[in-house]
């Protein structure tokens, strides 16, 4: 399967902060940027984070129920290998990251089976990075 290249630009109120989180903890590739907003290769896709007053949905988080645990919504991220997964999960761990749900597997032995985790940047924006080592259920119900 053939994707484009996505574009996401989020609000950040702290720039200097969320900035060095994705540049530094991710390890995200910068390019152009302003006084005000940064472009960010986030695994081939266009993240912009522009600054912006706190928005409601980073004051007061709204979750729902998803496999026993609280799911943060609104919330983005993106689908890894199994293995790029794990190195991530590694890699934010090294860094002392506080996660909203611990990486785990979801839906073990169901359809759609996946590993999963979810964690806030310094501007309280919720990501999930998830990954299946069936891509084929990644649609599946």
């Amino acid at each position: 399967m053939s994707l484009s290249p996505f574009h996401l630009a989020i609000p950040v109120y702290d720039l200097p902060g969320a900035r060095a989180f994705y540049g530094e903890v991710f390890g995200l590739q910068e390019g152009r940027s302003s006084a005000h907003w940064v472009d960010f290769n986030f695994y081939g896709h266009q993240l912009v984070i522009h600054e912006q007053p706190k928005t409601a949905s980073q004051e007061s988080v709204h979750s729902n129920p998803v496999d026993g645990h609280d799911v943060p919504v609104p919330h983005f991220g993106i689908i890894l290998g199994w293995q790029e997964w794990e190195a991530l999960a590694e890699r934010l761990k090294s860094f002392g990251t506080e996660f909203v749900i611990e990486p785990y597997i979801r839906f073990k032995g169901q359809v759609g089976e996946q590993a999963t985790m979810f964690l806030f940047d310094p501007c309280g924006n919720a990501l999930e990075f998830k990954a299946f080592k069936d891509m084929s259920q990644l649609f599946a119900k």
